[in-house]
C-alpha cells in the first residue's frame, strides 16, 4: 500500500486483494455475471489509468466508490439503449420500482448511520452489505476480529434502540 507522499498505486496488488469485494459490489448493483466481471475490470484499469493521482490510505473505500460510478454508468448506459417498445416500457417501470426501493434504502441507511463514525459505517456495509466475513473485515479495516465484532454488536444495539424508540 502506498502512503500520501509515495507517487504510485500497486494495482496488481490492490487487484490480488481486493478483487474479490468488488465484484460482489458489481454483481449486488448489476445482476448480471457477465456484466459485473466487465465493471470490476473496468475498476481496475481506472486505477492503472489515474494511479499517479491517487493515494492507496483507504483502498477498500476507494475501490467501493470507483466500482459503484462505474456500475451506475453501465445501468445508465442500458437504459439509454432502451427503445420505446412495450417491453421496454414494463423495464423502465420495473427500474421504476427498484430504483424507488434504492432510494428508500437510502433514506433509512442514512438515518442508521447519521450519528455513526465513518469507520463503522465502513465496517457495517462491509460486512451486511458485501456480505464480508469478521475476519475479511478485520483485515481491511486494521481491526482486531474482536473489534469488529463489537463495533457491530454496538452498531445493531443502537439501531435496535432507535427504532423501539421511534416505534
Amino acid at each position: 500500500m502506498t502512503t500520501a507522499g509515495d507517487t504510485a498505486i500497486d494495482v496488481e496488488r490492490l487487484y490480488q486483494r481486493y478483487a474479490p469485494m468488488v465484484l460482489r459490489r458489481c454483481r449486488c448493483l448489476l445482476r448480471d455475471e457477465e456484466q459485473a466481471v466487465d465493471a470490476m475490470q473496468e475498476v481496475f484499469v481506472r486505477l492503472l489509468t489515474h494511479r499517479d493521482r491517487l493515494h492507496g490510505l483507504y483502498p477498500s473505500s476507494l475501490l467501493y466508490r470507483i466500482a459503484t460510478n462505474v456500475c451506475l454508468n453501465v445501468i445508465r448506459e442500458r437504459k439509454a439503449r432502451r427503445t420505446d417498445s412495450g417491453g421496454d416500457i414494463l423495464a423502465l417501470i420495473a427500474c421504476g420500482a427498484e430504483q424507488e426501493e434504492r432510494t428508500l434504502a437510502s433514506v433509512i441507511l442514512e438515518r442508521l448511520f447519521r450519528r455513526e463514525k465513518p469507520s463503522t459505517r465502513l465496517i457495517a456495509t462491509l460486512h451486511f452489505v458485501d456480505g464480508m466475513t469478521y475476519r475479511e473485515v478485520a483485515r481491511e479495516t486494521n481491526l482486531s476480529v474482536s473489534g469488529v465484532r463489537k463495533r457491530l454488536r454496538d452498531f445493531r444495539a443502537r439501531v435496535l434502540a432507535s427504532a423501539s424508540s421511534e416505534g
